[in-house]
């Protein structure tokens, strides 16, 4: 059965101990089981505390990303990709050192839009760099996960197979996909056959609205999603990630073109989704249970 994750950012921007204690008791307190942070640096936040807190509610933990202009591995500048090379090591020992398993994100290429097709050698060039950061976070026993995103936030894996073709490439067993209901619904032919295709790849899950906001109130076909989920036996994570201009990260905000408020109660927004989810997943299961029941008479 399938668990059931937050992105931070629905609670807090924000990295303060008070902030994150919020994040956690909200996060707790309606029943996830897993909290997301995007990176945390640990030269700003308490690690072992919260390390302890996440132990302490039973709360697991991921950390997603996105590399910087400045550590693009797909760069033909290779101070530039060594950069790149030590954040995602940082990170990789930050999601250890709080007890998780799974970094996710825009860890092959910079998060953001580009003004030139990726070349040949770029790819390469992110694939080398990339397998070496692969071989030391199987060594710290975590799996790094490449979100597949939209073509106005990357050049590089906008489809499932893209990512595939990735992995492929790289060759190690920790390299997984994280696939994003937000970005497939603009990237893929049909985005429960993308689930179905990439089944044995895929490590992490996120689940958000064609607008960010309340799940169900936009475009993307949930039902079609919860299917192919339920059908590939996917029984790790579903994250729920939902932005608004209420809460505010800089950084992220801009690049992602959260502009409108979509939301203003985060706590009846976490319920919902939970609840939108758990039931989604369900109804999946009751629907593939009854497709495969033959009734004959008594």
């Amino acid at each position: 059965m399938s668990k059931i994750g937050v992105h931070s950012f629905v609670w807090s921007a924000g990295s303060s101990k008070a902030d994150l204690e919020v994040a956690l008791k909200n996060t707790h307190e309606l029943g996830y089981d897993l909290i997301e942070f995007s990176y945390l640096d640990p030269r700003q936040v308490d690690v072992s505390w919260l390390a302890g807190r996440l132990k302490e509610l039973g709360l697991n933990v991921a950390i997603s990303m996105g590399l910087p202009p400045e550590g693009d591995l797909t760069s033909d500048d290779a101070t530039v990709v060594k950069n790149g090379v030590d954040i995602l090591d940082k990170a990789v020992e930050l999601t250890r050192d709080l007890g998780g398993s799974k970094l996710a994100g825009i860890l092959s290429s910079a998060h953001g839009k580009q003004e030139r097709a990726l070349t040949k050698q770029a790819w390469d060039t992110s694939v080398s760099a990339f397998t070496g950061v692969a071989d030391r976070a199987k060594t710290a026993g975590v799996t790094l996960n490449l979100e597949v995103v939209n073509r106005f936030e990357s050049n590089m894996l906008n489809t499932a197979a893209q990512g595939m073709a990735y992995i492929e490439d790289v060759g190690a067993s920790n390299v997984f996909l994280h696939l994003d209901t937000f970005h497939m619904n603009i990237e893929e032919a049909d985005v429960g056959l993308a689930i179905r295709h990439a089944a044995d790849k895929i490590g992490y899950v996120h689940i958000g609205e064609s607008h960010r906001g309340y799940l169900g109130t936009g475009t993307i076909d949930f039902a079609a999603i919860f299917d192919a989920l339920v059908a590939i036996g996917w029984d790790d994570y579903v994250t729920f990630e939902s932005f608004s201009s209420a809460i505010v990260d800089k950084d992220l905000s801009v690049k992602t073109g959260i502009w409108r408020n979509l939301w203003t109660d985060n706590i009846a927004l976490a319920r919902h989704a939970r609840q939108f989810i758990t039931l989604g997943l369900e109804t999946a299961r009751l629907k593939a249970e009854l497709v495969k029941t033959a009734h004959r008479p008594d």
